[in-house]
């Protein structure tokens, strides 16, 4: 029994003091809870503080000023101030005919071949106006050798009347014997001028088969492509079917250029000799290079618009006519005042940006708008050049840099210092 005792008695754990135990655990917990309930305090006085601060704030949502990519090429892509859609045209084209009712006997073209001024394309029957021809020649020769009788027959009746003109007037011979030469030798005179009238209508005559002949030989008005081919041999042709097919259709390629309408509210945003870049729809990622060529000076009141030509600055046998093309009319290049301050136009052209259409507030000049950039709680607004729209985007030329953010909101409410709370 000692023995047992005595292990027991080493294996018992010895405790404090209860009293001891008992005072410092409700010390520390008295401290713990002081310490969450000045947490509690602090955080809630922090949330009315926040919630007194955003009393009177405008809500807003953010968004943020996206800098427009470059192209495949690695060449900024500026900013257009306007996009308008439109066709590509040809400013010349022509519908080759005939200018003869005749039947086709040959045609050497097919569509899409190219063609060179003057080349033949087509052969009509000749054979008509060739008899013509040969007949009128032959008339021709008639009236050549009655004119010429006719002026021998003069030239022998000019010295006896001479003479006799001489002889009545020193009394050697009577007058009716005069008047008779007289006629004689007039008639003679008046043959040579009918003589000469008949020879220039045979020739006349010569010269109007020569020319039919030559119409029965159709030839190319330029150089250009051939793009359609309306007639076959056997087929009868009339120059009042020039308008409906003709022989050929041709058009001269490097005459393309495109034809866009443009809004009359943003017309002022277009100029003759402004830049601009031509996006055929079959080929969406090729920004062709381009120019406005000409404002046409009239507008269509049915549709509000104005006729814009632009004209491609590559020529490249992809473009066809009547495709169907989007135009992007850019800024000017950068002044020579610009390039002394030290800005290239690469670096003017990679400043555009773009912005939900909801973040910009126009006003009566369509160039121009304000966005209003969040700076901490508060906006301060920045007027801003505006290009196209792309969407539901707007893209902004000057005024915003990448990366900023700006306000969406109420615009009546928005003002440079206000208070502003992000929803979003």
């Amino acid at each position: 029994m000692d023995e047992k005792a005595s292990l027991l008695e080493q294996l018992r754990i010895d405790r404090p003091p209860e009293a001891g135990r008992t005072g410092g655990g409700r010390g520390a917990r008295s401290g713990f809870l002081i310490g969450i309930a000045v947490v509690v305090l602090a955080a809630a006085g922090g949330v009315g503080y926040w919630k007194i601060s955003q009393a009177g704030a405008v809500p807003v949502r953010a968004v943020v000023a996206q800098a427009i990519a470059s192209s495949s090429t690695g060449a900024p892509v500026v900013g257009s101030l306007l996009d308008a859609s439109g066709y590509v045209v040809a400013m010349r084209e022509a519908t080759v005919s005939s200018q003869l009712i005749d039947r086709v006997d040959d045609v050497l073209i097919q569509a899409g071949e190219r063609v060179k001024k003057d080349q033949v394309v087509a052969r009509l029957d000749d054979s008509i106006y060739r008899a013509n021809l040969e007949q009128s020649e032959v008339q021709a020769a008639q009236a050549s050798a009655q004119l010429a009788a006719a002026r021998l027959a003069a030239t022998d009746a000019t010295p006896v009347y001479q003479r006799e003109k001489k002889e009545v007037a020193e009394g050697l011979i009577s007058p009716d014997t005069f008047d008779a030469e007289q006629q004689t030798y007039d008639a003679a005179q008046a043959a040579v001028k009918v003589a000469e009238e008949n020879l220039a209508a045979a020739q006349a005559a010569v010269v109007i088969n020569q020319r039919n002949m030559q119409y029965t030989i159709i030839r190319a008005p330029f150089d250009g492509v051939v793009t359609a081919k309306n007639a076959q041999p056997g087929q009868i042709v009339s120059p009042q079917f020039s308008g409906g097919g003709g022989i050929a259709d041709i058009v001269d390629m490097d005459s393309l250029e495109v034809d866009v309408d443009v809004s009359e509210n943003f017309i002022s945003r277009v100029h003759p000799g402004q830049p601009a870049t031509i996006t055929l729809d079959a080929y969406p990622d090729w920004h062709i290079p381009a120019s406005v060529i000409a404002i046409i000076p009239t507008a269509d009141k049915s549709k509000a618009t104005v006729s814009v030509r632009v004209g491609f600055k590559l020529k490249d046998p992809r473009i066809l006519p009547q495709m169907g093309a989007r135009v992007s009319f850019l800024a000017d290049a950068p002044t020579t005042d610009t390039a002394a301050s030290g800005s290239s136009p690469s670096a003017a052209a990679s400043a555009a940006v773009s912005v939900p259409s909801a973040a910009v507030e126009t006003g009566s000049d369509p160039g121009t708008g304000t966005v209003f950039v969040i700076d901490g709680t508060t906006v301060a607004g920045h007027t801003v050049r505006l290009g196209a729209r792309s969407g539901d985007n707007q893209w902004i030329l000057s005024g915003l840099e990448p990366g900023a953010s700006v306000a969406v909101g109420d615009f009546s409410k928005l003002h440079d210092g206000v208070r502003v709370r992000i929803t979003q």
